[in-house]
C-alpha cells in the first residue's frame, strides 16, 4: 500500500467527488451503501486526475487506475501517512455541542501568529478527517481537526488516523443517541479523545467547571484547566448578554478589559474561554487574543443575530439536541428583550428516548413561560398546536405574521428552519 502512497506525492491533492477534481489530482473511489465511486473513476481521469484509486477490480488498469481492497482504508492509512511527515502540533476538538464554534474561535485567534490548517465546515467524520489532513503542506505551522462521532469507537478511529497532541472536549450532553444508547456511551466515547493524547504524552484543555470533564479526567498527567474560578490556569467572567456576550479573563500575569464579541448565548463564552487558553498556551499575545475574539463574526446559522424590517432573529438553527436546545432557550430566557418567541424544530437522532427529551423541552418552555412555535412531526404528536413542517408553517405565516418579535430559531438541520429566514 505504501508504494501508492507516493502516487500523492505527484498529485494535486486528493478528491472523492467527480465535481471538485482538479488536475492532476488523485481520485479515491468510495464505495457506500448506496453509492459507488467506482463507477466514476474513469470519468475522473477524464476530468483531469492524474490517478484513481478503486476497489474493483475489474475497472483497474495498472496504469492510471490502481485497484485496493478497501478504498476508505486508504484513503485514511493515506492521511495517517501524510501527517506522519509534519512535525507539528495537531489540536484534536470534540463534543456534544459547540464543535464548530469552537473550532473557528481557536483558529482566529492562532491564527494571529501561526499559519494554521482548520477543519472546513463540519468535515469531521472519517472521510472529512482523512481529507483535511492530506491539505497539511509544508507552510503549515499548526493544524485543528474537528472530531464527530455517531457510535462507540468513532473518535479512537479518528484520533489514530490525526494523531492529535493536544486536545479540547467542548462538554458531554445528549447528541446522536441512537449510536450511543445512553449517556455514559456518549461521555465514554469522547474520552477517547483524551486517552489518545494521554497516551501520546500529549495536552488537553479542561472546563474545570464541567465537572463530569474534570472529575473523568483529574488523573490524567498533562491538563491546562480555564473555568470561572482561581483553580485554573484561565479564569473567566461572563461580564454580560446585549445580548452579544461580553467577557473578561485573566491568568497569573495578566487581566483583559471587558471584551465584546458577535456571538450570543452564554453557553459560547465557555467557547471563548477554550480559544483564549490556546491562545495562552501557545503564546500569542494578549492583545492579539482579545483582537480575534472581539472582531469574528459567525456564520453558517450558528449564534447569529439579523434584524429584518420587522424582527430580530436569533439564528442558531445548523444542528440541535437536548443539551444544546436547553442551553439557547436558558439564553434565550435570560436576554432583556421583550416580545420574544422561539420557534423551535424536531431534535433528530434521539432514538428511543426522543418522545421524553422533546417534552422535556416542551416543559421548559410552559414552565418559563417562553412563548413558542413548533415545527416537525415529534414536536407535534406532543403539541397539537404544532406544525409539521416548515411549509405547513409557511403558510400559517402567511395568515399570521409576526411582527417586532425577537425570535429564536433553534432546531436540526434535516428541519431547516432557515427556510424560514426570509419570511421573518
Amino acid at each position: 500500500m505504501e508504494k501508492l502512497f507516493k502516487l500523492f506525492d505527484n498529485t494535486n491533492g486528493v478528491s472523492i467527488d467527480t465535481r471538485t477534481i482538479q488536475k492532476d489530482s488523485l481520485f479515491i473511489a468510495i464505495k457506500g451503501d448506496k453509492f459507488d465511486g467506482n463507477l466514476y473513476a474513469e470519468k475522473a481521469i477524464e476530468a483531469g486526475a492524474k490517478f484513481a484509486i478503486v476497489c474493483n477490480k475489474s475497472i483497474a488498469n495498472e496504469i492510471n487506475i490502481f485497484w485496493v481492497e478497501d478504498t476508505l482504508l486508504f484513503l485514511q492509512k493515506l492521511a495517517n501517512f501524510h501527517r506522519s511527515k509534519f512535525n507539528i502540533p495537531i489540536i484534536g476538538i470534540t463534543g456534544s455541542n459547540g464543535k464548530t464554534s469552537t473550532k473557528e474561535l481557536i483558529n482566529v485567534v492562532l491564527s494571529q501568529k501561526y499559519n494554521v490548517l482548520c477543519t472546513k465546515g463540519n468535515l469531521n467524520n472519517h472521510l472529512g478527517v482523512p481529507l483535511t489532513l492530506l491539505q497539511l503542506n509544508e507552510s503549515h505551522e499548526l493544524a485543528i481537526i474537528e472530531m464527530g462521532a455517531n457510535k462507540h469507537g468513532d473518535i479512537k478511529e479518528l484520533a489514530e488516523i490525526a494523531e492529535p497532541n493536544y486536545g479540547i472536549i467542548t462538554n458531554i450532553g445528549k447528541a446522536h443517541l441512537e449510536g450511543f444508547i445512553n449517556f455514559e456511551g456518549v461521555l465514554k466515547t469522547k474520552l477517547e479523545l483524551f486517552d489518545f493524547i494521554s497516551s501520546a504524552k500529549g495536552e488537553f484543555i479542561v472546563n474545570a467547571d464541567d465537572e463530569i470533564l474534570n472529575n473523568a479526567t483529574k488523573d490524567y498527567s498533562k491538563r491546562m484547566l480555564y473555568s470561572t474560578n482561581k483553580n485554573s490556569e484561565v479564569q473567566g467572567r461572563l461580564e454580560g448578554l446585549t445580548p452579544f456576550v461580553e467577557l473578561s479573563y485573566n491568568t497569573e500575569n495578566y487581566e483583559s478589559p471587558c471584551i465584546k464579541t458577535n456571538m450570543i448565548g452564554n453557553y459560547n463564552f465557555y467557547n471563548f474561554l477554550v480559544a483564549i487558553t490556546f491562545g495562552h498556551l501557545f503564546k500569542v499575545s494578549n492583545d492579539l487574543i482579545n483582537e480575534a475574539i472581539s472582531n469574528y463574526v459567525p456564520s453558517n446559522n450558528r449564534s447569529q443575530v439579523l434584524k429584518t424590517n420587522i424582527n430580530e432573529l436569533i439564528i442558531d438553527c445548523y444542528n440541535a439536541n437536548p443539551s444544546s436546545m436547553l442551553a439557547a432557550l436558558e439564553s434565550f430566557l435570560k436576554m432583556k428583550e421583550t416580545n420574544k418567541i422561539a420557534i423551535l424544530g424536531d431534535m433528530l437522532e434521539l432514538g428511543e428516548g426522543s418522545n421524553a427529551e422533546h417534552h422535556k423541552i416542551l416543559t421548559y418552555c410552559k414552565d418559563h413561560n417562553i412563548e413558542y412555535i413548533t415545527i416537525g412531526p415529534i414536536f407535534q404528536s406532543l403539541n397539537k398546536d404544532g406544525f409539521n413542517s416548515i411549509e405547513d408553517y409557511k403558510e400559517f405565516h402567511s395568515k399570521n405574521k409576526l411582527s417586532e418579535k425577537t425570535i429564536l430559531l433553534k432546531g436540526s438541520r434535516g428541519i431547516t428552519l432557515e427556510l424560514l429566514i426570509p419570511y421573518l
